[in-house]
């Protein structure tokens, strides 16, 4: 019963932080240092990827007239539109795809530390704040306000800037490409839109990745707190996008750059005296 709270808890950070510019990897391995899960290494390392296509599934529902590509009711039935819209989603997930095939113990290995994740929170959170300043110093409207106006080099540069994330747990991969996105001249809404549907190749893929590395033997109890972990983080996902597309519709990113900010300090912080005691 113990495990399931945690899984609960595990699952609610996952809902909360996937879909906010403030890291869920980061917050996952962070929230591990202080309530770890009684489980094997590697069901650990499965379980802080699967758990977040509880949260995707959040964003297909909520989603779903804007990213299904057909319509049974009317002539023609496929929406050409949205099919073009998926083709820049995949080109911008390629470099992110590429990196983390050849890649991916050895970035678990180097970076997945509180230390990696205190700094990578304090330098992105500082990024957000110079980019919104910067927008509002220039006084200038969104270049970018429809999904049809994102071009496919604007597509892979923002692949460009979820690779980042890719490599740095606690840069947040929706905050990576909003970043990327707003500096391109994209606005808000649709730069987190498009990030939300971004996630959904680039997760079913690593929870792919994970589970073929890993494999599928574990045991009855694991099986339940992923499941518990899954569902929770899908509920609390389905309320997190909601209130977060309606803030952004009337405020700026710079709150979540404070966040990370002060986070990174006292994750810093913490683990000194920690490590000193």
């Amino acid at each position: 019963m113990i495990e399931i709270l945690k899984a609960v808890l595990f699952g609610i950070v996952e809902g909360i932080t996937e879909w906010l510019p403030i890291s869920s990897t980061g917050h996952m391995i962070l929230l591990n240092e202080f309530v770890s899960l009684d489980v094997s290494p590697e069901f650990w390392k499965m379980f802080l990827v699967v758990i977040q296509l509880g949260a995707i599934m959040a964003v297909v529902i909520l989603f779903w007239d804007k990213i299904f590509p057909f319509d049974l009711k009317k002539e023609p039935h496929i929406k050409k539109d949205i099919f073009t819209l998926w083709f820049k989603i995949l080109v911008a997930c390629i470099p992110a795809a590429i990196v983390g095939v050849l890649f991916d113990d050895l970035f678990d290995e180097l970076f997945y530390n509180y230390t990696c994740v205190a700094i990578v929170l304090i330098v992105f959170g500082i990024l957000f704040i110079v980019v919104e300043n910067r927008n509002i110093s220039k006084k200038a409207a969104p270049r970018i306000t429809d999904f049809s106006q994102i071009t496919y080099k604007v597509a892979a540069i923002i692949g460009i800037w979820q690779l980042i994330a890719a490599i740095f747990p606690g840069t947040s991969r929706s905050g990576a490409t909003i970043i990327g996105a707003l500096l391109l001249g994209v606005s808000r809404t649709i730069a987190a839109e498009f990030t939300f549907f971004l996630s959904i190749p680039v997760m079913f893929g690593a929870s792919l990745l994970k589970l073929v590395k890993y494999g599928l033997v574990y045991t009855t109890s694991e099986w339940t707190i992923l499941a518990v972990g899954m569902i929770v983080a899908f509920v609390v996902s389905i309320i997190v996008i909601r209130f977060f597309m309606g803030y952004i519709r009337k405020h700026d990113f710079k709150i979540f750059g404070w966040y990370r900010i002060v986070l990174g300090i006292l994750v810093l912080a913490y683990f000194m005296i920690f490590a000193g005691a």
